[in-house]
């Protein structure tokens, strides 16, 4: 089954950009996943074909038209997941990436200006807002390039080695451990000596190690988290025992 992913964006030209190349090109020639565009400002009803206005109330920018909004919506349809990239949403996460890439693809709403008129929230409540990070970007299309090449990597045969995916940062709620290749000595620093020993329990526990550390010192907010879950496995091992 094809992964379709479909942008709604002013700039359609921003697609597939950087995904036409690399392992996401090569996903898209063989026909694992699909890009298609749609053009926000063809809904638009006037001569002057306006997607936007000033804000009321006042204030800065200009914001998105809802009666342009929504029927761009419509043309794309609701049987996938909706996605609208605005700074005011929740930042997406791994997990909820590995669900999408899971489905049969994505639609994707990319923001401009002071951003969308809220209304459109309230008439498709199945739109997920969501941003990348505590970042505002000049729009939602490199927001939702960094998206789809999340999905797509996941996708099966798109990475060469099936465990890529799956030991790597965010995946079990720790950043990655750091990682080393050949030469074994580069300007005197040399490869850790554990893992040049060949111990593979011993590899695997430093490297459980050096994330768990490296996360508690660099994502506080991922530690906290992480050992929530852990703490509260643990209590539960105890009671049944």
């Amino acid at each position: 089954m094809t992964f379709a992913a479909t942008i709604l964006t002013l700039y359609p030209e921003m697609f597939p950009g950087p995904l036409g190349v690399s392992l996401a090109g090569k996903a898209l020639a063989r026909g694992d996943w699909s890009c298609e565009t749609v053009q926000m400002r063809d809904f638009a009803t006037d001569k002057h074909r306006t997607v936007d206005d000033t804000p009321a109330g006042g204030g800065a920018g200009m914001v998105l038209k809802a009666n342009v909004l929504g029927p761009a919506i419509e043309s794309v349809g609701t049987d996938r997941p909706i996605l609208a990239m605005t700074p005011r949403g929740k930042p997406i996460t791994q997990a909820r990436i590995r669900e999408i890439a899971q489905g049969p693809g994505v639609a994707i709403l990319c923001g401009r200006f002071e951003g969308f008129d809220e209304r459109i929230f309230e008439a498709y409540p199945q739109i997920e807002q969501v941003s990348l990070a505590d970042i505002v970007l000049s729009g939602g299309e490199p927001a939702a390039l960094a998206i789809l090449d999340a999905c797509i990597r996941l996708l099966p045969g798109v990475m060469g080695a099936p465990d890529s995916g799956v030991e790597e940062s965010y995946e079990n709620g720790l950043i990655e451990y750091p990682q080393y290749t050949r030469p074994q000595e580069w300007e005197g620093r040399t490869i850790p000596e554990v893992l040049r020993s060949g111990d593979h329990a011993k590899i695997a526990a430093w490297r459980k190690a050096r994330s768990e550390e490296d996360t508690r010192l660099r994502r506080p907010d991922l530690w906290e988290r992480y050992s929530d879950v852990r703490d509260r496995s643990a209590s539960g091992a105890r009671r049944k025992d």
